[in-house]
């Protein structure tokens, strides 16, 4: 048995989704509402577990989880000891850094940058060579600027409608952010008759 983590919601649906495309009995658990953490497929092939986003790298390091689904961004941000195996083509949108296009004219002596980032957001900002303070926000990072809080933010950016109601601009593009499938490495040695062909079947399914 795989033991795959993932993320509940979009993620985890979509993903699901590609394995019923791979030939896994995936239809029942896409349609069970339930609060249960720990679900297997009927065929006893694959097992998941269901983490919050940030914890799947984890899960996936300390080999709890043989392989699991996560944000690139979520991998730059935990430097996991983990193999990417897979960009999975989905979820798609961009790593920015956004605030009032007025931001140099407003701020102090020190950039103030509010994200959930924080590892992220220390190493742009230090190979740019400028040092910030770096204000944790785990919601409502938008309001960061607004309420005069930070003098800017790095977030993760859809549609952008977001910023746009609040005034604010994308100012910089970090990098593109999409679903990668990630594996444990002793996993891979150990459970490669198994997940070898897992990852070429979902490969040819994307």
């Amino acid at each position: 048995m795989i033991t795959v983590a993932l993320a509940k919601g979009r993620l985890a649906d979509k993903t699901m989704e590609i394995l019923a495309a791979c030939g896994y009995d995936c239809a029942a658990l896409l349609a069970e509402k339930t609060r249960k953490l720990v679900l297997a497929e009927p065929s006893g092939a694959l097992r998941f577990i269901f983490v919050k986003p940030s914890d799947v790298p984890v899960y996936v390091e300390y080999g709890v989880a043989d392989i699991g689904v996560c944000g690139s961004d979520t991998l730059l941000e935990a430097d996991a000891g983990i193999y990417e195996l897979l960009d999975l083509k989905f979820g798609k949108c961009r790593l920015c850094i956004a605030g009032y296009p007025d931001y140099a004219a407003r701020r102090g002596d020190t950039l103030r940058v509010a994200t959930k980032y924080a590892n992220i957001t220390g190493n742009y900002y230090h190979n740019k060579g400028e040092n910030v303070k770096i204000i944790r926000l785990n919601g409502s990072v938008e309001l960061g600027p607004v309420m005069g809080l930070s003098d800017l933010i790095l977030d993760i950016v859809e549609s952008g409608s977001t910023l746009r109601d609040n005034g604010l601009s994308v100012l910089h593009e970090i990098c593109a952010v999409s679903a990668r499938l990630v594996c444990n490495k002793v996993s891979l040695k150990i459970k490669s008759e198994e997940i070898k062909p897992l990852v070429a079947k979902i490969k040819s399914a994307l």
